[in-house]
């Protein structure tokens, strides 16, 4: 073959590997890239979809992150020292990074606070005061180290939310195994409370009645949030947030004058999976607010 034979066959070959190279890159390209991120989001809203479902639907789980449906829940900082009152500020931002400011009133506050140690511990229910910036500031006190979920409840647009992060408490943690499941125990102000739940079966309603009583006597709940008393039910290991509702709309003294002669505060819980989960009972009486814990096993 002739030299100018050649360098035309060689151009040919290199015009032939461009052209490959071309296609290839098209099918890659930034179109195709869009495309499939396109696709991807799509998955994501459907996940997100899915999620919604189950928030929102019959079996309603929250509190497993930071940021759902275009809100987020940012906490200034985090690391507490133990055994001192702390300052806790956060803030809920929307998805352009603005500070809400505008909540529902629910339970009788626009803001509620969960905090638990992963171990389920230490809980507290805080209600944070709002600043004119729309930040949320409330006091806290915890005397063991580790780590703990806060839950920001709330109703913003008529949707409620649990929003939850992360706080840690300085030292080394001491993480105490779940209590066994008990019918009865003893409240932090000495009330002792019977449990009355049947069987509890994942994906099925339970109704949960407390009945609870002083120095041997029942005793009537004053109203506290608006209701006869609040319950907190959070998932052994993701600490996953049940929403429940009370079945008892009045307190124990309006039933009384109603001549109800059930004075057990009741709720309805749809626990979602089989597994153990720590109920978080709080009622008032005599002006102070009770709390005592139980133990709830869904098999």
């Amino acid at each position: 073959m002739s030299g100018p034979a050649k360098l035309a066959a060689f151009a040919l070959v290199l015009a032939l590997l461009f052209g490959a190279g071309a296609l290839a890159g098209d099918l890659v390209g930034p179109e195709h890239e869009t495309a499939a991120i396109a696709a991807d989001e799509h998955a994501g809203m459907s996940s997100a979809a899915g999620r919604t479902t189950a928030r929102h639907g019959e079996h309603p789980v929250r509190g497993l992150s930071v940021a759902e449906h275009g809100l987020r829940v940012v906490v200034e900082d985090p690391e507490l020292r133990r055994g001192h009152v702390e300052r806790i500020v956060l803030r809920i931002v929307d998805a352009s990074g603005a500070t809400v400011r505008d909540f529902d009133v629910e339970h009788e506050k626009r803001m509620h606070l969960i905090v638990a140690r992963r171990d389920l511990t230490g809980f507290q229910h805080l209600h944070p005061e709002q600043a004119a910036d729309g930040t949320w500031t409330t006091q806290v006190r915890l005397e063991d180290a580790g780590s703990y979920r806060l839950f920001a409840d709330f109703s913003f647009g008529g949707e409620p939310y649990t929003l939850a992060s992360d706080l840690r408490v300085d030292g080394t943690a001491d993480l105490r195994p779940l209590p066994a499941s008990e019918p009865t125990a003893v409240s932090d102000g000495g009330y002792r409370v019977r449990l009355d739940a049947g069987r509890a079966r994942p994906g099925q309603e339970t109704e949960l009645r407390f009945t609870i009583t002083n120095r041997g006597r029942t005793i009537h709940t004053e109203p506290y949030l608006g209701a006869g008393g609040h319950l907190v039910a959070l998932r052994e290991g993701d600490l996953a947030f049940l929403h429940v509702h009370p079945t008892e709309h009045g307190h124990g003294e309006e039933r009384k004058a109603a001549g109800g002669q059930d004075d057990a505060v009741g709720f309805a819980a749809t626990f979602p999976t089989e597994g153990r989960y720590r109920l978080f009972l709080q009622f008032q009486h005599e002006g102070r607010v009770q709390t005592v814990a139980f133990t709830q096993e869904v098999r």
